[in-house]
């Protein structure tokens, strides 16, 4: 039994712990919300299932229609630096702030809504559990409407006799779009400080008539009814009228809207103003009672004043009126009506000022037309009854109460504030600026300029509306075909908004300005206030990417492009065009539209690639673009790119776009079908004797029915060569033949043919085979097919070898086969030697047989040319006709075919060696045949440079050439140059310096010493032993 109660209460324990442990849930008020722009609202937060302490703390944060994703924070319950800046002041003047309910519950109040408020509110609680478990915020979306609202009912004075009936009529009207229902009640004030409310009767928001509790019973019996006339028109019907009826009564309206939570929530109230209702008890005294619409006025206003009589049975009465201003007569009016005014007074009544007359038997006014200073003061009215009509007597008189009439002097507190609710948008969105003007008391006049941004100079006039509400739209924004159709409305008594539906581009941003100006006796007052807007370009942001899932794709396959178009702004409402641009591979230089997709959907398909137009598919998807091609063929190999272009929002996508931007580029490659050509590899051998016709097979083995061929045949020249392939000729898919380099002349394509003998067998023939001809001979076969639009090569196959040798008879030619080299400067002459080693044989055999003989050059890149070649019948063909005139075959004998090179030149470096056959006629007429032939020795061939002399080093350095010209020329000019100094300065010295006496001595012999001291030849000899012989 106690095993038992243990687990009873183990199991009792683990379900309570179970019960108390669950995960937080944060609940906010559901939505979506819509409230009245000034409205106060409140949104609740709470919190259950956490742990931790019993108070939580909350953040409440918005998420903003213009960015959807950004986090701005309002206000936080525990960090008092928590709200961003745009929120911090009202959050710190109570504009906004939380009220705590309870420790899991807050309530979010905004007193006083702006439009900037809407938005998505999240409700956040951080954590303090042990774990994270649950959820640990929510979120309600809160929208903000115009307050359409309006109440009405004219201010009067009236006054009933007891027992009379009085009717009210209150003009209620709202233009919301959302369902809303509205309520309509009448309430009573009483007392001198209107400090006790009497509700009279309601019509709810469901429609039912709920009279108030000092009505109820008159409203059952039918004395207090409340009818609706038309659709704004509301009437409060009170018959059976009793002194406590009077008062002071107006007319409250208000609006309802149901919220998702199936509550109903007032986002509007709106008062009338207050009429005064008097209700006199039967009786022969009277009473006089005096009141003001106002009395408290500016210079300007209009003062009315009422005078009410209470009395029973008034028709039968008769009473005339005095009405006083501080104890001084104003006016008077008898009970005719007849008005009588005093003399400071007339004037004004006559230019309209001042105006009284008789309302009724119980109601006098006086009324006073833009009021002044002078009137001032304490009205009263003295109400005297005459006991017929033209009685000078009165039978009693009584005098209302004063009341102060206050008119003060013009002080204009007139202020403005100027604010959009979008400070940056973008080139499209529309541009909404309000002016909120407060303290008029007169009519204002409005005027809005702009100054765009980077460019000083006059402001530039948007619109203005006069005091009568006349609109004048600058300019620049009259026509509406750039901008939209730009309104100016005066939405309420102070406010004016100025919209711009269609912003052009960053220069409808900068500064807006309004200036209010207020009017009144012929003054004005002017107030201005300005603030900045930034409109961003479309093309801010605008980004395109394209990607391809597959590069390389197999023909037929078919493959997706997909462009992802991003951006700083929204594309719901944005025109978009799309183009796809298309580079075939291998690139051109240049990329061609294939196909472009307008705003409208229409399609246009570019003229260079019409091929695409049967095969594309295009789809989009949000802000993704996607080009699928069917079945790909060869050509649809290249290079992609989309091209994405973007008009302004609300805006026919005619003209240039705003912005355009151009995505990555995009290589697709198509792999063609692969070839399954095989061709013949085994190695052959054919012999044939000289001078008969001879074929090469070429044999497919297998390949693609559909298929089409192209062969091209080589020869390898046989050893001890290793000379590259030569090609022979090449016959294309459709036949075409085209002989390579070695094989041009007409001689050689003469000899040379391609035969195709069935649909896998190809043939090359050589008639009239000749030694030269010897070597092995292949074919490379191409296989193409035809695909979609154009021939594609598959792949291609080379056969095996079949090697040409030919027959000879016993008989054989004997050449010299020793090796040369020689060497020779550029522009010498060489001569290249090819002799029969037993000349007595050949010139035996001459008799009957002919020779011939054929030079080859093998030049340094390995290629083997005929150079000269000598027939039978002694003719010498040139198959390079322009080494014809630097070749000359010498042949002294018989046995003799050297070969002499002119002028030798660079390119003529190589091996040389020369061929001769020896052929014989079968008989007289007919063919001849090859009997031997033989091949001589090789002839290495070195060029060298000409040997250089000086001279021609000296022409060939223009620096030095220059040189040797003009230095004789220049010596000789400073040689002529040092005679002339010379001589000048001799006869200089001559005319100063030489005397007479002077010349004399020169001519001693000390003087001849020092002019004459060495002595040449024999003469000089003679002359020096006369002088010694004298001495």
């Amino acid at each position: 039994m106690g095993l038992e109660r243990c687990l009873a209460a183990a199991f009792l324990l683990l379900l309570l712990l179970g019960l108390s442990t669950g995960q937080r849930v944060v609940t906010v008020q559901k939505g979506p919300l819509y409230r009245t722009e000034g409205s106060h609202v409140t949104l609740w937060c709470k919190v259950s299932g956490y742990q931790g302490p019993a108070e939580q703390n909350f953040q409440w944060s918005i998420y903003l229609p213009s960015a959807p994703k950004r986090e701005v924070q309002i206000v936080s319950t525990a960090d008092p630096s928590f709200p961003y800046a745009i929120y911090s002041q009202r959050v710190h003047s109570r504009g906004i702030y939380v009220e705590r309910l309870r420790g899991d519950a807050v309530l979010l109040h905004i007193t006083k809504l702006q439009h900037r408020d809407a938005g998505v509110y999240e409700c956040h609680t951080p954590n303090t559990d042990q774990r994270y478990f649950g959820s640990y915020s929510a979120k309600t979306n809160l929208s903000v409407i115009a307050d359409t609202l309006s109440a009405s009912m004219a201010p009067q004075v009236l006054t009933r006799a007891e027992g009379e009936m009085v009717e009210l009529t209150c003009e209620v009207s709202k233009s919301t779009t959302q369902h809303t229902h509205l309520s309509v009640s009448w309430y009573r004030l009483q007392g001198a400080g209107e400090s006790h409310v009497e509700e009279v009767l309601t019509l709810s928001k469901d429609f039912v008539l709920r009279p108030g509790p000092s009505y109820a019973q008159r409203f059952l019996v039918g004395d207090v009814r409340l009818n609706k006339i038309g659709n704004t028109t509301y009437k409060l019907s009170i018959r059976g009228l009793e002194p406590s009826d009077g008062g002071q009564l107006y007319c409250e309206a208000a609006e309802w809207i149901e919220d998702p939570d199936e509550t109903w929530k007032d986002i509007s109230r709106k008062q009338t103003e207050r009429m005064s209702l008097a209700v006199m008890s039967q009786g022969r005294n009277f009473s006089v009672d005096i009141a003001a619409a106002e009395n408290s006025l500016s210079e300007g206003d209009t003062l009315q004043l009422n005078c009410m009589v209470g009395v029973q049975k008034s028709s039968s009465r008769h009473f005339q009126v005095l009405w006083l201003l501080d104890g001084v007569e104003v006016a008077r009016v008898d009970h005719h009506g007849v008005l009588i005014w005093e003399d400071e007074y007339e004037e004004r009544a006559k230019l309209g000022q001042l105006r009284a007359f008789k309302h009724s038997n119980t109601v006098y006014v006086l009324t006073i037309y833009k009021v002044g200073l002078k009137d001032n003061g304490t009205y009263r009215c003295s109400v005297s009854e005459v006991k017929t009509p033209g009685d000078f007597h009165s039978i009693q008189t009584n005098l209302s109460p004063g009341i102060q009439v206050n008119v003060k002097p013009i002080e204009r507190h007139m202020h403005l504030s100027v604010s959009t609710s979008m400070p940056q948008v973008m080139a499209g969105d529309a541009l909404v600026l309000l002016c909120k003007v407060q303290g008029a008391t007169s009519p204002v006049s409005v005027q809005w300029w702009h100054l765009p941004p980077q460019h000083p100079g006059p402001r530039v006039l948007v619109a203005a509306m006069g005091q009568d509400g006349t609109l004048r739209l600058g300019s620049a924004y009259q026509d509406g075909r750039t901008r939209g159709s730009l309104r100016l409305e005066k939405a309420s008594s102070g406010t004016f908004t100025l919209v711009i539906p269609n912003t052009l581009d960053e220069g409808d941003g900068g500064r807006y300005g309004c200036q209010a100006t207020e009017w009144s006796q012929g003054q004005s007052w002017t107030e201005e206030g300005e603030t900045t807007v930034t409109v961003s370009s479309m093309g801010l942001g605008l980004h395109a990417t394209l990607r391809s899932r597959i590069a390389t794709v197999r023909y037929g396959q078919s493959f997706e492009l997909v462009c992802q178009v991003n951006a700083n702004y929204s594309f719901e409402e944005v025109p978009v065009s799309v183009g796809w641009l298309f580079q075939s591979s291998p690139p051109t230089g240049h990329y061609h539209e294939l196909v472009r997709v307008f705003p409208n959907g229409t399609m246009v398909w570019g003229a260079a690639q019409p091929r695409f137009q049967g095969s594309a598919q295009l789809t989009k998807a949000a802000t993704s673009f996607r080009l699928r091609i069917h079945s790909a063929a060869a050509a649809d190999e290249g290079t992609y790119q989309c091209e994405v272009e973007v008009w302004r929002k609300n805006t026919p996508p005619l003209g240039q776009p705003a912005a355009t931007t151009r995505s990555n580029a995009v290589g697709i490659k198509v792999v063609l079908p692969e070839s399954k050509l095989q061709v013949a590899t085994e190695e052959r051998s054919v012999e044939i004797a000289g001078g008969a016709d001879t074929a090469i097979e070429c044999r497919i083995v297998f390949a693609q029915t559909n298929s089409q061929f192209a062969v091209t045949w080589y020869l390898l020249p046989p050893p001890p060569t290793d000379a590259p392939p030569l090609q022979i000729l090449r016959a294309d898919y459709s036949s075409v033949l085209e002989y390579g380099a070695e094989f041009s002349s007409p001689a050689q394509k003469s000899r040379f043919l391609s035969q195709r003998v069935s649909s896998n067998v190809f043939w090359l023939r050589i008639l009239s085979a000749n030694p030269g001809d010897q070597g092995r001979y292949y074919c490379v076969v191409e296989e193409w097919l035809w695909l979609a639009d154009s021939w594609y090569k598959l792949g291609e196959r080379a056969s095996g070898r079949t090697t040409l040798e030919f027959k000879l008879p016993e008989r054989k030619l004997q050449l010299e086969k020793t090796n040369h080299s020689i060497s020779a400067r550029e522009g010498e002459e060489v001569t290249l030697h090819c002799l029969l080693q037993d000349a007595r044989l050949s010139t035996a055999r001459l008799s009957t047989t002919h020779l011939s003989a054929t030079w080859f050059q093998r030049e340094e890149s390995g290629h083997i040319r005929p150079l000269l070649t000598l027939r039978r019948d002694g003719a010498i063909e040139y198959p390079r006709e322009s080494l014809a005139g630097r070749l000359h075959l010498r042949r002294p004998t018989a046995s003799d075919f050297s070969l002499t090179l002119r002028s030798v030149e660079e390119g003529d470096a190589g091996v040389y060696y020369c061929q001769v056959e020896e052929w014989q006629q079968q008989s007289e007429g007919k063919n001849w045949a090859l009997q031997a032939s033989a091949r001589s020795g090789y002839t290495q061939l070195t060029t060298t440079s000409p040997e250089s002399t000086v001279l021609s080093r000296i022409c060939s350095t223009p620096p030095l050439l220059n040189f040797i010209l003009y230095l004789p020329l220049v010596l000789i000019l400073l040689l002529v140059l040092a005679v002339f100094c010379w001589y000048f300065k001799y006869r200089k010295s001559k005319k100063s310096n030489i005397t007479g006496d002077q010349l004399m001595e020169l001519q001693g012999t000390e003087g001849v010493e020092k002019t004459e001291p060495v002595y040449n030849g024999t003469h000089n000899l003679k002359e020096q032993s006369q002088a010694a012989e004298e001495d």
